[in-house]
């Protein structure tokens, strides 16, 4: 099994197949999976190699419902069940281990009926206090494997980056089993997070979109976000491709939370997310969270105009819909349903701002929330602020396109796919 071994500098320094080592950087992947390779996981790789890199470890496991393997079966019951992985405890992020809380939620400490694992609470712990959650499980070594969505404002990788550092102050090994961004890795996209706007969807300066798996943005905070680097390892996939959707994998799709149902949701999650900072419901509630954007007065006006924008990739249509919970609970609203036609050309977060342009505009109720989350979600007030002067899409687009730019050439280092 090849793991990261590659030292940040040294990029052209060869890596020993079948050895485990203390990853300083990323390391070139094999970018097979087409053409008769399938595609595997940071786990898949982890198990077929007998579990060598947690050989005499006493493990705990940061995870939710997508750590499963590809036939269905969670990552902690196998493990638990092996005798080769000393697993000592779980640590559940915002929705739990298993998922049984909404948004905004966790499930607390308990014990794992299913296992008889511990379970830790990670949700909005960071620092010293999530490192003496570590110091209490009486782990030496911390496993993450969760699902991400590939946006900013998505809470897993920055759970990823709280445990990072948490680890480094306890004194643990910290590991990164990778799986596929499903929304591809070609690009980076959006505005870039600004520090003085940093919270739980957002610690670090990184694009609105960042177009990188978890064990790329692990190599990314280890080296340009952390206090001082932890010893990192990482467990990368082999046969994915930075082009592929996460139809192309293979792999069964499980919620990574209760408002990301299927692949098709993250598609247009890093844009349409930002109606969160609205008064206008995001779509949850229904069946199509983030697909379904609307509020009380607005018409077939909006889907009109931003039809006529001609946007690459998604058409929209006038939608009539009546949230089960969350805005307008129990009343029907009206708004827009994005269907996107060509994945390839669509531009989620371009995308985003049009609609947010088109709806202040066709819509005399359109409010943003009184404290401003646009802000968080954006990473700046230049979003809110240019779209209240008046700024078209085009605008809005090109005032983050220098501060995007220099992203992208930080982000450069710590590809590791084709």
């Amino acid at each position: 099994m090849t793991l990261s071994r590659r030292n940040l500098l040294a990029t052209t320094a060869a890596v020993a197949a079948g050895t485990a080592a203390v990853t300083a950087g990323p390391a070139r992947a094999a970018s097979g999976g087409h053409g008769g390779h399938r595609l595997r996981t940071g786990f898949e790789r982890l198990a077929e190699d007998g579990y060598a890199l947690l050989d005499g470890r006493k493990v705990g496991v940061v995870t939710n419902p997508t750590g499963i393997t590809r036939d269905v079966r969670h990552i902690v019951d196998v493990m638990h069940a092996d005798d080769r992985v000393d697993l000592v405890a779980v640590f559940g992020p915002e929705h739990g281990f298993r998922g049984t809380a909404q948004a905004g939620g966790s499930e607390g400490r308990y014990d794992d009926p299913a296992t008889g694992l511990p379970v830790y609470d990670t949700y909005l712990k960071s620092g010293q206090p999530l490192a003496d959650v570590f110091t209490a499980s009486g782990v030496d070594t911390v496993v993450f494997d969760i699902q991400d969505a590939g946006a900013r404002f998505y809470t897993y990788i920055w759970t990823l980056f709280d445990c990072m550092e948490a680890a480094g102050l306890a004194g643990k090994r910290f590991v990164v089993l990778d799986r596929p961004n499903p929304v591809t890795g070609r690009a980076a996209l959006g505005p870039v997070l600004h520090k003085e706007f940093a919270t739980f969807v957002g610690r670090q300066p990184i694009s609105q979109a960042h177009g990188m798996t978890v064990a790329e943005l692990a190599h990314l905070f280890n080296h340009e976000f952390l206090p001082s680097p932890i010893p990192l390892e990482t467990v990368e996939m082999t046969g994915w491709r930075r082009s592929d959707f996460f139809d192309a994998s293979g792999l069964p799709w499980v919620p990574p939370s209760p408002n990301m149902p299927t692949p098709e949701t993250a598609v247009v999650y890093s844009g349409t997310c930002l109606f969160e900072g609205t008064n206008l419901s995001e779509g949850r509630g229904t069946t199509r969270p983030f697909e379904l954007l609307g509020a009380e007065g607005v018409d077939g006006g909006w889907a009109a105009a931003v039809n006529e924008l001609d946007l690459p990739g998604v058409r929209f249509r006038e939608a009539y819909f009546a949230p089960t919970f969350s805005k307008f609970q129990g009343k029907t609203v009206g708004g827009v349903q994005l269907h996107v036609h060509d994945r390839d050309a669509f531009d989620p977060v371009r995308t985003g701002i049009a609609l947010l342009v088109t709806a202040r505009r066709s819509w005399d109720g359109f409010a943003w929330r009184p404290d401003n989350w646009i802000d968080k979600l954006t990473g700046s007030t230049q979003v809110r602020t240019m779209i209240d002067a008046g700024a078209d899409t085009d605008e809005v687009v090109a005032g983050w396109q220098r501060e995007l730019a220099a992203f992208r050439r930080t982000r450069r280092q710590y590809l590791v796919y084709r």
